[in-house]
């Protein structure tokens, strides 16, 4: 239904939003991910008159009346030679079953930051072949824990000058 995707639009973005308004932003956005503009007959510009023309003077949103108002006003653009009930339809055609879209873009960062395959440098010495971290072995400066100053030629003798006295 269209008053669902509408809903689905309008609270996106915004954890305020009750569904039951949209912003021009979230506007532009339905436009968008379903299609209506497409660069040539109906652009991002015509989307913002469109969304000025049907909102309240002083009103920043729309309500579901004036969203269909607007498909009004942009079906006939959208779908050249068509009446406005049948570029009307069209739309609606468009936009039922439609959520936001940007649902995967944060798993894909995530799975871009953690393939090891594409790591370069001493990075990648820290992986094997598959992928999985080696630990401590795959660090080549493994701190010395043995109490002594780093590079004493006398390391580990001290049980034995002990044992002389």
């Amino acid at each position: 239904m269209v008053e669902t995707s509408f809903r689905k639009f309008a609270v996106h973005g915004d954890s305020k939003a009750t569904g039951k308004e949209m912003n021009g932003k979230n506007f532009a956005k339905i436009c968008k991910d379903c299609l209506i503009t497409d660069g040539k007959n109906v652009t991002t510009t015509d989307v913002d008159i469109v969304f000025t023309k049907v909102k309240s003077k002083s009103a920043r949103v729309i309500t579901f009346e004036q969203f269909i108002m607007a498909l009004t006003e942009l079906g006939p653009k959208r779908f050249k030679g068509k009446s406005k009930e049948e570029a009307l339809q069209l739309l609606y055609g468009l936009i039922v079953g439609k959520e936001p879209a940007n649902a995967g873009i944060t798993v894909t960062a995530v799975d871009r930051l953690t393939d090891t395959s594409k790591y370069t440098g001493t990075h990648k010495e820290r992986f094997d072949d598959s992928g999985k971290g080696k630990g401590k072995v795959g660090r080549e400066d493994i701190p010395d824990t043995s109490g002594y100053v780093a590079a004493y030629k006398g390391s580990g003798s001290y049980d034995d000058k002990v044992k002389e006295s």
